[in-house]
């Protein structure tokens, strides 16, 4: 009968076949047996058993139910424009329930929110920790705020995160440097009642300076942070982000939950939200992976971290600095002394709020000084300082040394006791050797240091009276010139020879003399 009546109704073979299931053989030779009249068919009106060989007729196709409505059908057009704004479905009954008064349950808006938008699944890796061991950091994006200058902007979202339990510290700040990141680590640590054994970051210049496999250079206010709370840094490899999973899903849950959709006034306004919505809907709520509560799981951590020192750390600025010719370095338009590091070295500096300290090659301690609030101060003790820090001393007295040992002692004991008035002495002590032999000068300054106060004046008496000594013995070593003697002529021949010579004509056969 159901076929007979779709065929009636004009119905097609394919159309009847999946609506009853009946082969298409079978009802073509019902639409034939429906052409053709007085053709048996088998079936008799009146009869409701069945005969003998049949098969029963199918059972007609039963309605679809009818669907149901859902809670949220009455919020559709809100829910609809939050989900193009890419908040999530926890999002959206979050705020459902504070200001929508929404009485139903989180499954509800997440089958709806699922038909309204699709899913792609996304495999991860499942990585285990014990309860204290290790923590991770990583900066992201925060929600809209309005900046001092008006227009709104979007701050760095510092996010640290404990792995066993997922419980997370998040704030954000305008400024992502190497202070501003340190000081989130400790606050964070402060927040969370301890520190980790190691910290999980990747390789952003706030952290690691210089990214390596083997041996990353860590930003030094960064490392001695970490060393102060008893911490040690593990940057992750570069392009290895599923190493810090749980706090880059963090970041996501964070950005997609608590502030996806929203603008802020202040940057303090979204700080204070962050918190608020950690302490209502984050700390509180089931982890998805290990269904259990994060709260609880964090107050089993908690007796595992490291405790917290007694002071806070003090935070510093370090750079690089060379060491000048009179053993200072520069810093903020103040001297500070260097000694013992070699002039002309370059030294670390770090630059706390109210000291200063120069560290070696290696990072240890070389000298501590008072931080200056004076431009153009020097902070050169005693004990470093020299009498006459010209550099004009220090030529003169290494121009004295080339002349002997002895020399060079001298011009320093006459610029030790006389000062800067004594450096006319050494001038006068370098230009002896125009007069006098190199030797003759070291032993004479011998002499003069053996006097209870040499002097460059009785330097000059010993010369002097070594010069004419000399003379005198040279005079006496020399024969004395003689008039007359055996083999010397006397004078009157020499004068006879030249007047006879006079007298005589010339010989010269020269053209000027035959002409004469």
């Amino acid at each position: 009968m159901t076929i007979r009546t779709l065929l009636q109704r004009g119905a097609s073979q394919r159309e009847i076949e999946r609506s009853t299931g009946v082969d298409r053989k079978t009802i073509r030779r019902y639409e034939r047996e429906a052409n053709s009249p007085g053709v048996a068919t088998g079936f008799e009106p009146g009869k409701t058993g069945e005969e003998p060989g049949q098969n029963p007729p199918p059972r007609p196709p039963a309605r679809p139910p009818k669907e149901a409505r859902s809670a949220c059908e009455e919020h559709r057009a809100w829910i609809e424009a939050q989900v193009e704004l890419g908040r999530n479905a926890q999002s959206i009954y979050q705020d459902l329930v504070e200001g929508g008064g929404f009485t139903h349950r989180y499954n509800s808006v997440k089958r709806f929110v699922r038909s309204l938008k699709a899913r792609e699944p996304e495999r991860f890796d499942v990585l285990e920790s014990q309860a204290g061991e290790e923590s991770q950091v990583d900066f992201g994006l925060g929600a809209l705020t309005r900046h001092t200058n008006g227009k709104y902007r979007r701050p760095y979202l510092f996010v640290l995160s404990l792995k066993y339990s997922g419980k997370a510290f998040r704030k954000v700040v305008w400024k992502a440097d190497q202070q501003t990141w340190a000081r989130l680590h400790e606050e964070a640590f402060r927040v969370m009642g301890g520190s980790t054994t190691y910290v999980v970051l990747d390789n952003l210049k706030q952290g690691v300076i210089k990214p390596d496999l083997y041996e990353p250079q860590l930003n030094p206010v960064y490392a001695a942070l970490l060393a102060h709370y008893s911490a040690v840094a593990d940057p992750a490899r570069v392009g290895d982000p599923n190493r810090k999973g749980v706090v880059e899903n963090a970041i996501q849950h964070t950005q997609d939950t608590a502030l996806k959709g929203r603008k802020f006034e202040s940057i303090e306004e979204q700080n204070m939200w962050l918190a608020h919505w950690e302490e209502r809907w984050a700390a509180p709520r089931i982890h998805g992976r290990k269904k259990r509560q994060v709260l609880q799981m964090y107050l089993e951590e908690k007796p595992y971290l490291k405790p917290l020192p007694l002071e806070s750390f003090r935070f510093f600025r370090q750079e690089t600095r060379t060491v000048d010719d009179a053993g200072l370095v520069q810093v903020d338009c103040s001297y500070y002394a260097a000694m013992p590091a070699p002039l002309y070295s370059q030294v670390a500096v770090r630059i706390y709020e109210r000291e200063i300290e120069i560290l070696d090659a290696h990072g240890e301690v070389l000298r501590r000084h008072k931080k200056s609030t004076r431009k153009g101060h020097f902070a050169l003790p005693e004990e470093d300082r020299l009498f006459n820090p010209s550099r004009e001393t220090a030529r003169l007295i290494g121009k004295v040394a080339k002349i002997g040992p002895h020399c060079a002692q001298l011009a320093r004991e006459i610029f030790a006791r006389l000062g800067r008035p004594g450096q006319h002495a050494i001038y006068g002590l370098a230009n002896l050797t125009r007069r006098h032999k190199r030797e003759d000068i070291e032993r004479a300054c011998e002499r003069v240091l053996s006097l209870s106060t040499p002097s460059y004046q009785a330097l000059k008496r010993i010369l002097a009276h070594h010069a004419v000594t000399e003379e005198a013995s040279a005079a006496a070593g020399r024969p004395s010139l003689q008039q007359s003697g055996q083999g010397i002529r006397a004078i009157e021949e020499y004068q006879t020879f030249w007047e006879e010579y006079s007298r005589q004509p010339s010989t010269d056969p020269s053209p000027s003399n035959s002409n004469r």
